[in-house]
């Protein structure tokens, strides 16, 4: 039996993108949580709200993700950018979050940038053996021995 992640984020400014990759962990039963955001910087609020415990504690809205799917290529503010701010949040709220970059691009620039920041590099679309792969590398250890 699989741990459910407590969490996930999906930050994409392709709604199709969003809906497939959410529709892909659900099938998966990953989470029970999947928020999506269309940019870095709705992104970036929310997980600040979150990392400050500025929500109410009932809201089934707000929660601490587990795992954030990152695009680099979005308006208003892309995913570098989004991780220069991340990067400022308290290293205890950072701690258990594993950030994927998720994109088109194979740039070798935006895979050395992902490195810079500890990010996973991962390129569209978004399988069920990548998600695999993430949740054994970085939650394995983690799962429930039953």
């Amino acid at each position: 039996m699989k741990r459910k992640l407590t969490g996930v984020l999906l930050i994409d400014d392709d709604d199709t993108t969003n809906f497939l990759n959410q529709r892909l962990l659900d099938r998966m039963k990953a989470t029970d949580h999947i928020r999506t955001f269309q940019n870095g910087k709705q992104a970036f609020d929310y997980l600040y709200n979150v990392s400050n415990n500025n929500y109410e504690a009932e809201s089934q809205n707000y929660f601490k993700p587990e795992l954030i799917f990152l695009d680099i290529n979005m308006p208003v503010m892309d995913g570098f950018e989004m991780l220069d701010l991340y990067e400022r949040l308290s290293p205890d709220f950072r701690r258990n979050i594993s950030m994927v970059v998720l994109t088109t691009s194979t740039h070798p620039q935006d895979t050395a940038n992902s490195r810079k920041y500890n990010a996973e590099y991962l390129t569209k679309p978004l399988t069920e053996e990548k998600v695999n792969g993430l949740l054994r590398k970085h939650f394995a250890s983690q799962e429930s021995e039953t």
